[in-house]
């Protein structure tokens, strides 16, 4: 999605002679370029500019400059500011919608989620078997980045990174392996994995809380919604206790709880369990207030569930929204044209517009453009309907 273009009516500034605002180049054009132009830097609206003075983050993710300090790039009406960008030379520039103005084109940025992927290492997901010749931690792995495994297809949409928990080799003390969260970092993941061997208890409690800390720690980037999505196959306990005593199930839904009230929603997918306390814990680590119904937890039998609910948790947590730097007049945005890779949508079934600023797309739209790697989404709004 970070391709993706969103092409609206343009508004001219009061100062501006003519239909439609002026293009600017780019100093990283000139031959040879600034050193600055090849720096990688964070284009989330709201993030820290870690771009050298006279350079911006620009929408591919590198630092852009449209003028320089007392240059003359800009031209007459238009000043420099101090991240390179040229803008109207007013305070604050006046914005007034243009009835006969052509498009420009803005980029959206989609809402990239954090996900910690909290996993059971314990001894029972060794011991057991979930298909033929297939253990649980070993289908579990494959779900996840496997070759068509979730995080392998959705590397590039989320910020992914894992914990795996159980008990010291005495069987003493947590003992966690952690991979920290990072875009296309499904091979990160897979290492990390990759070569496991049975573990002890299953101190879930202890985990969700080195993960929230993880959060707190290394916050995720502005705007990125944090999220821990658990996998388990028993109930859980402390170290050096036995399944279910030493608090597990309670520390375990009041860490999971914990977890909501700093908000991180946490996810469950509880691997050939019944019990009651996996629906708690789903409970407790999505805000649920008595009186309402249960929220969806997810309890799995075998390999194909197993996946299928990886791959809804995951889905689900990844959004199919394109934030605008600037917003649409409501009123006319059903007649929008909106297109991913060259096909229209339709407006209230493929898409709708969200706040004025967002466009949503949903159904079997927001599938297609979460399984594209790179999609190219556009949309033309008529003149006059672009609200700064």
């Amino acid at each position: 999605m970070n391709r993706a273009a969103i092409a609206v009516a343009c508004l001219s500034g009061a100062l501006t002679v003519g239909c439609g605002p002026k293009q600017f180049g780019s100093i990283c054009s000139d031959d040879p370029a600034p050193d600055a132009c090849g720096m990688a830097c964070d284009p989330l609206p709201g993030a820290d500019n870690v771009c050298p003075a006279g350079f911006h983050c620009s929408a591919g993710g590198t630092c852009d400059a449209q003028c320089t300090a007392g240059g003359s790039e800009c031209g007459d009406g238009y000043v420099c500011t101090e991240d390179g960008r040229c803008v109207a030379d007013e305070d604050p520039p006046v914005m007034t919608p243009d009835a006969n103005c052509p498009s420009v084109v803005f980029e959206p940025m989609p809402v990239t989620p954090s996900i910690t992927l909290v996993l059971d290492q314990s001894g029972s997901m060794f011991d057991n078997n979930i298909a033929p010749g297939v253990n649980r931690f070993d289908a579990m792995e494959d779900a996840l980045v496997g070759t068509n495994g979730v995080v392998t297809l959705l590397e590039s949409k989320a910020y992914f990174g894992s914990k795996l928990y159980t008990c010291s080799s005495g069987n003493n003390v947590l003992a966690t392996e952690t991979v920290p969260r990072a875009l296309n970092n499904a091979a990160a993941i897979r290492a990390s994995l990759a070569p496991k061997t049975n573990g002890n208890n299953t101190p879930t409690h202890a985990a969700i809380r080195e993960a929230i800390a993880d959060f707190q720690q290394t916050p995720p980037p502005t705007d990125s919604p944090p999220v821990i999505v658990l996998a388990t196959d028993g109930l859980p306990n402390s170290c050096n206790s036995g399944a279910g005593s030493g608090g597990g199930t309670t520390a375990s839904v009041n860490a999971a709880r914990d977890a909501y009230t700093a908000g991180i929603p946490v996810y469950v997918l509880a691997i050939n369990q019944t019990s009651s306390h996996f629906q708690d814990l789903a409970n407790a680590g999505q805000g649920w207030q008595p009186g309402q119904p249960n929220v969806p937890y997810y309890p799995v039998q075998n390999a194909q569930e197993l996946k299928q609910a990886f791959d809804t948790i995951i889905a689900g947590v990844i959004s199919c929204d394109l934030a605008l730097t600037a917003s649409i007049d409501e009123n006319q945005a059903m007649n929008g044209t909106v297109t991913i890779n060259g096909t229209p949508l339709t407006y209230g079934t493929d898409w709708t517009l969200v706040g004025g600023n967002t466009i949503r797309v949903q159904g079997d739209a927001c599938t297609n453009l979460k399984s594209t790697p790179d999609p190219m989404v556009s949309a033309t709004f008529p003149c006059g309907s672009v609200i700064f």
